[in-house]
């Protein structure tokens, strides 16, 4: 097998506005688009994952991996590596589903607590701790009964079912969750087909790292486009600020008279937002962004 073969896919449990900024700080080329109702897709437009020596008398450890050599990363550290990153910078769980011609399995990362992932070999045999798919299901916030059963169901041998067919299972058993996949967006699928296919999907948009200034820039933006903006930017935000710096000068004022490090230290809190939010309000409107510049 060829690394044609190998693909991956990172969902994300959150719309493609929330997971924009979140998706720049991996300094990758990727596409988003949705991936159904309150779900996200991330398709890698590179390939950072080497293979070599893999399928010729490459040796099958006990966690079903093939042995690599010559510093080669698998696909699978290479995506569970972003996942993690992901969740840790945000408050939505993400799953990073790969395949590489001899496994496929997910990795699920959660904020800080340890990634939980399965692995089948290719020709679909169970290659990891049954228990790990109860927490995946526990994490996603699955029917503990239902989809728990139709989970462990791949934990079990099926000579019918290669590896990409359960990784279509798992698919199948999150579409339950709100999980709707565009078309072509398949286990089993290269990178290249998969890049093609989310590149003329209408809604996809391109993650492009443009350093940290645009980070910052973008994250802003966000954080204005949603319910904390008006409290951020334009007139709310100016009159809040004006009004911090009215109640904080006589404050601090009055605090000063009485000899009060206590209430001064109030004044001077309410000055400092206060003055620091008009001066916000200033740059942004300046920079020609945000509601009410």
């Amino acid at each position: 097998m060829t690394a044609t073969s190998v693909g991956a896919l990172l969902l994300c449990r959150a719309d493609p506005e929330t997971v924009r900024p979140v998706a720049h700080l991996l300094q990758e080329h990727m596409l988003l688009m949705p991936a159904g109702e309150g779900w996200s897709v991330l398709v890698p437009e590179g390939k950072p994952w080497r293979r070599t020596g893999h399928t010729n008398g490459g040796a099958v450890g006990r966690n079903g991996g093939a042995a690599r050599g010559n510093g080669a990363e698998p696909v699978d550290r290479v995506v569970g590596g972003w996942a993690t990153a992901l969740a840790v910078g945000s408050t939505w769980p993400v799953l990073a589903l790969w395949w590489d011609g001899d496994r496929s399995g997910y990795t699920l990362a959660s904020g800080f607590r340890r990634p939980v992932g399965y692995i089948w070999l290719a020709d679909g045999t169970p290659a990891a701790e049954d228990e790990a798919m109860r927490t995946f299901a526990t994490r996603l916030g699955l029917d503990p009964v239902l989809d728990v059963q139709e989970l462990e169901a791949l934990t079990r041998a099926d000579p019918g079912s290669d590896a990409d067919a359960r990784l279509r299972g798992l698919i199948a058993v999150l579409t339950r969750a709100g999980v709707a996949l565009p078309p072509g967006l398949a286990p089993g699928e290269p990178a290249d087909r998969l890049r093609s296919v989310a590149g003329i999907h209408p809604e996809t948009e391109q993650i492009a790292w443009a350093g940290w200034r645009d980070a910052v820039r973008v994250e802003l933006d966000s954080v204005e486009s949603g319910s904390l903006g008006p409290w951020m930017l334009g007139p709310r935000a100016r009159a809040v600020a004006t009004a911090q710096i009215a109640a904080g000068l006589p404050l601090t004022l009055w605090g000063a008279r009485r000899r009060s490090g206590g209430w001064i230290t109030a004044g001077l809190v309410l000055l400092v937002q206060g003055v620091l939010g008009l001066a916000y309000n200033r740059f942004r409107s300046a920079a020609g962004s945000g509601p009410g510049s």
